[in-house]
């Protein structure tokens, strides 16, 4: 846990999205170098991780101050950029990345994951609540997951139904 705290930065940036966030926080983190021993002797990477969930909601001018920042401290920082429009993300970013594309998962994967939500958090549901909340996130598994939490909270019943998704979310029929 020390390790990843000292390693590992993860902003939301349609949170954080300003220009002061990439020079307060993100070049602050990135400008410090860390070392390649742990405590115990093991191996470990000398580069630090920096997490920018959301970029595609940075402002041009937190992005062009985000370029900067990944050229000067490459040696010492790798940057994960993650964003639903590519199209949204500078040139001069999207140059310097790797691009992965993800598709949508499939629905017996996002049944299993929200059934076992609702086993482990004790939230009661008829069957079709969970077929009609995953045929209304198209893949999208943080949209499912996002959606049952607010259907469980919302929820006029004990037992979560195929109605109460179809009108606490909106966007299924």
């Amino acid at each position: 846990p020390q390790l990843f705290r000292d390693r590992v930065m993860e902003l939301n940036s349609s949170d954080e999205r300003g220009i002061n966030v990439i020079r307060e926080k993100v070049k602050k983190f990135a400008q410090f170098s860390v070392i390649a021993t742990r405590s115990d002797g093991a191996y470990c990477p000398s580069f630090k991780l920096i997490i920018l969930d959301e970029c595609d909601s940075m402002t041009k001018a937190a992005q062009a101050a985000l370029r900067r920042t990944m050229e000067r401290e490459s040696k010492t920082t790798r940057f994960c950029l993650i964003c639903n429009y590519i199209s949204r993300i500078i040139d001069p970013i999207t140059s310097r990345c790797a691009k992965f594309r993800f598709k949508p998962l499939k629905d017996n994967i996002i049944v299993q994951r929200l059934q076992t939500i609702c086993d482990t958090e004790n939230v009661q549901h008829e069957p079709g609540a969970i077929t009609e909340l995953v045929k209304c996130t198209e893949g999208d598994m943080r949209k499912a997951v996002t959606f049952l939490q607010s259907v469980a909270r919302f929820r006029t019943n004990t037992v979560i139904t195929a109605i109460d998704v179809q009108e606490i979310t909106g966007v299924c029929h």
